[in-house]
């Protein structure tokens, strides 16, 4: 079985796979509608959401895809493969898994990391009835990461400006400004939101059903764009819950990364979807990972984040720049190439595997 298979060209297409591989492994399905956007042919969008075992047992393994839409290509591919290997079945015996496809189905549809808002799903799990956190440094280069024009003399000048940043504070010091979550700006990247998205509120929906009476729960976020070419870092999500970075790092070994321990590719971000279970206050054992596949270097995947924000700011999404735009976002979230796919594939299931192992353990 070719692993390439497994993946998508379009969400529509993924969905179906998912679809036909849930009924071929006899999954359980449900599916949520999101009621506020259609995708680019206005056809309806759907997050996904399969069950293999128990609906009720102590032992819970969540699986999610298209946290951020774009990179569902490479998730949903996970998931079918998982479901066409038959990996499904290694879960411990009388377990509970979850398949959730396409958190933000919006996103998938229309190759964007953000919701049908410019929310970036994974910065928008923060209390929304409280001030919300400032972000100096992202305010201080918003204006050149959202210039004027893509190809006129202020997108010259924005970008020599952010070069001389970089010169100045180094690469990773732009990556945090840009990345880590801002709640200002909401034409901006990276952006928060103001309120719980429409996704937000059916994960913590969904998390309230399925939570209670479990006892020991294990969740994989799967993501795209940072690292090496391939190669899936597996980021811890709990940050500082010790006890469950040390039992992260027990499960999937001692290459478990943490953004605030400066070992990830990954700046420090804030509002992540894995704090729902926090909020949840449920007695349940959480250990929580983000598996985040390399496409290519981060200047460019920050690049096409960028290029994409502006096209749907100030741009035109049909216009031959625009096309071009979103071919850029496409290639920096997802390697459309048959050895990436195998050696992603293979990397996710075994992190399936070894949480399998430790869930049971």
């Amino acid at each position: 079985m070719r692993h390439a298979e497994f993946f998508s060209a379009t969400y529509s297409e993924a969905r179906g796979k998912f679809l036909d591989a849930c009924t071929a492994a006899g999954a359980v399905v449900k599916s949520l509608r999101n009621p506020n956007a259609v995708g680019p042919q206005g056809e309806a969008l759907y997050t996904d959401v399969a069950r293999f075992g128990p609906a009720e047992s102590e032992l819970l393994f969540i699986a999610a895809s298209a946290t951020h839409g774009v990179e569902g290509f490479c998730g949903s591919g996970c998931q079918v493969g998982f479901m066409r290997t038959r990996s499904h079945e290694a879960r411990p015996a009388g377990s509970t898994l979850l398949l959730i496809h396409a958190m933000n189905p919006y996103g998938f549809a229309h190759v964007r990391r953000v919701n049908e808002e410019n929310i970036d799903l994974n910065r928008n799990f923060v209390d929304h009835s409280r001030p919300h956190p400032a972000s100096s440094a992202y305010d201080e280069i918003h204006p050149l990461i959202l210039p004027d024009d893509w190809d006129g003399p202020a997108r010259a000048s924005a970008d020599r400006a952010i070069a001389a940043y970089i010169a100045e504070r180094g690469m990773p010091a732009f990556q945090s400004a840009m990345s880590g979550g801002q709640y200002a700006h909401s034409d901006g990247v990276f952006f928060g939101g103001r309120a719980p998205a429409w996704s937000n509120k059916m994960w913590r929906g969904l998390l309230a059903e399925q939570m209670p009476g479990r006892r020991r729960v294990a969740f994989l976020d799967l993501h795209t764009g940072l690292g090496p070419y391939g190669y899936g870092e597996p980021i811890f999500l709990s940050w500082p819950d010790m006890a469950a970075f040390e039992r992260a790092r027990q499960w999937y070994g001692t290459d478990v990364t943490a953004p605030e321990a400066g070992t990830s590719t990954s700046a420090v971000v804030r509002g992540v979807v894995a704090t729902a279970f926090a909020d949840l206050a449920a007695p349940a054992e959480i250990t929580g990972i983000a598996l985040e596949f390399g496409t290519m270097p981060v200047a460019e995947v920050l690049g096409a984040v960028r290029a994409d924000n502006w096209l749907y700011a100030r741009g035109d999404p049909s216009s031959p720049r625009g096309r071009e735009i979103k071919r850029q976002i496409r290639d920096a979230f997802y390697c459309d190439k048959d050895d990436w796919k195998g050696m992603v594939f293979e990397r996710a299931d075994a992190v399936l595997r070894e949480g399998f192992a430790g869930l049971g353990s």
